[in-house]
């Protein structure tokens, strides 16, 4: 259907009609767009300026473009969290109405490293565990957690028995964890997480850095968490000052 009636710029009309399709299931995940000549006679558009609105469609990722072989509609994220708000993924996921479960990989003790012993200042670190887990929901992998816990916070025992290490830690330590500091890195095709997450070759994983403090400002937890960007996405509320 041609859109040219409406006033606005016309890849603002195509950004929106594309949308709008998706919504209503003309369009469906993982579904390959037509091409873009029998896209943009359908839209009534020049092929520039369904260009045009692709890009920004595949920038905000509603879609992505694999060179020569066409555009695909991405799978809407189950889990959405404004980055602001601090949660467990445990969290998250039952939120969604979901079943959260992990599984583990690996729990040990093991040696700091220089960069350990920096991050969890003024902690004296012997020795951390580091708990490497699958978060599943609905029993589907959805995320993957490589996470280290001084070992004088919490015994290696409780962390390989935990579901949420936020409840166990507040719950060992009666310390509360009050904020994060949080690095966001996309990060590509990952030889050994991708598989494990059932990601496709092209598929991106969105990776959050998140050393967690407890109220009084002391190092509790240093996450890494690598997301599948199709199953979560996070905003942020940004104000004028």
């Amino acid at each position: 259907m041609s859109i040219r009636q409406d006033t606005r710029h016309l890849y603002l009309q195509v950004i929106e009609q594309i949308k709008r399709d998706i919504e209503n299931g003309i369009f469906i995940e993982k579904q390959k767009l037509p091409s873009e000549f029998q896209l943009s006679k359908s839209l009534g558009v020049s092929r520039a300026t369904l260009r045009e609105a692709l890009r920004i469609l595949e920038e905000e990722g509603v879609v992505t473009r694999r060179h020569g072989v066409g555009t695909f509609v991405n799978p809407k994220p189950l889990f959405t969290s404004g980055i602001e708000e601090l949660d467990s993924v445990t969290g998250m996921i039952t939120k969604s109405g979901m079943k959260a479960g992990s599984q583990y990989l690996s729990a040990e003790l093991i040696e700091p490293t220089e960069e350990d012993r920096k991050r969890f200042s003024p902690l004296d670190l012997h020795n951390i565990a580091k708990v490497e887990r699958v978060r599943t929901a609905d029993d589907q992998p959805v995320v993957y957690c490589t996470d280290k816990i001084p070992e004088g916070l919490l015994p290696i025992e409780q962390v390989r028995e935990a579901d949420s290490l936020f409840n166990v830690l507040e719950k060992y330590t009666g310390k509360t964890i009050g904020y994060a500091v949080t690095h966001i890195e996309p990060i590509g095709f990952h030889e050994r997480i991708s598989p494990i997450l059932n990601c496709e070759p092209d598929q991106a994983l969105l990776l959050l850095r998140q050393m967690h403090y407890s109220q009084d400002d002391v190092p509790m937890l240093l996450s890494s968490n690598y997301f599948r960007p199709d199953k979560f996405s996070f905003h942020v509320l940004r104000k004028r000052v």
